[in-house]
């Protein structure tokens, strides 16, 4: 196998708890993932020279050892002893910055696609073992599905998956640093923390007005009182037909349940028509 073509799937947030801060400094978690139908297109060929290239749709994002999908490549070169190089085109659509995890998926649909091409044998957990030096969401993305997180986001659970559900995603024109908001969160200070086993127990019994009512970021606490548009643009899904709506990890996108996709298209047209968010899209959910 010469190249791989890849669908770097994004992910939301159905809940987010954050449990206490670490003496590393990292936060401890308890969260819901689910992955959604949203893709970055990866297409990874071997190439002879012993080189590493980028190529990207959008000019603005680095195409060098600053972006995840390098650092990824670089370490199963290194690891592996792989004399050839690669050039990788990614072709990106989940929103940038935006609470996605579309880094993370990126690298690890390069940590999978190299093991193919490569023909290098290396099992699930030890590319999930491999993607946790690059990043904390990288072993979820490598997983995929319905999951409880916990730990710094490496421990995975594996839940029954979520029941098939029309999204709307909607990113405001602003980025969100990650870093920023947990360093932000103040423990002593959360309104609300979300009922985790709450929405465990929703998706066993298949029952997504229950995961809708048990949703909650502790996250948003940080994030909304420097983007009220976050809010507003909560508040106009819920009052546009969604069951639910949340921000989806640090922010700043927000993702709406929808009963059905006739409604969800009508919350389409209304927040593109409002302007509030630039990109907007409807999904599903993706076991």
């Amino acid at each position: 196998m010469d190249s791989i073509r890849l669908k770097a799937r994004a992910k939301i947030n159905l809940g987010l708890d954050v449990l206490g801060k670490r003496d590393d400094g990292y936060h401890e978690v308890r969260m819901i993932m689910q992955t959604v139908g949203i893709y970055d297109r990866i297409i990874i060929k071997k190439i002879p020279e012993d080189e590493i290239r980028i190529n990207s749709n959008l000019f603005f994002l680095p195409v060098n050892e600053n972006n995840l999908i390098y650092k990824a490549a670089r370490m199963m070169k290194d690891e592996y002893n792989i004399k050839e190089g690669v050039e990788i085109d990614l072709n990106k659509f989940i929103p940038v910055a935006a609470g996605m995890a579309g880094g993370s998926t990126d690298a690890a649909s390069t940590l999978f696609g190299m093991n193919k091409i490569f023909d290098l044998g290396i099992s699930q957990s030890k590319l999930m073992e491999m993607g946790l030096k690059i990043g904390a969401d990288v072993p979820y993305c490598i997983m995929r599905g319905t999951a409880l997180a916990e730990g710094i986001g490496e421990k995975l659970t594996r839940l029954t998956p979520m029941p098939h559900c029309w999204l709307i995603v909607a990113k405001p024109p602003i980025n969100v640093s990650t870093k920023l908001v947990y360093e932000s969160l103040d423990m002593g200070g959360i309104s609300k923390h979300p009922d985790i086993d709450g929405i465990m127990d929703a998706i066993k019994r298949g029952d997504v007005e229950g995961v809708a009512q048990n949703m909650g970021n502790v996250l948003e606490d940080v994030t909304i009182p420097l983007y009220p548009v976050i809010d507003s643009i909560k508040k106009q899904m819920l009052k546009n037909g969604a069951i639910g709506a949340m921000m989806s990890g640090s922010g700043p996108t927000v993702f709406g349940i929808f009963p059905d996709e006739q409604t969800a298209l009508r919350c389409q047209a209304v927040l593109k028509a409002q302007g509030e968010a630039r990109q907007v899209y409807i999904t599903e959910t993706f076991n």
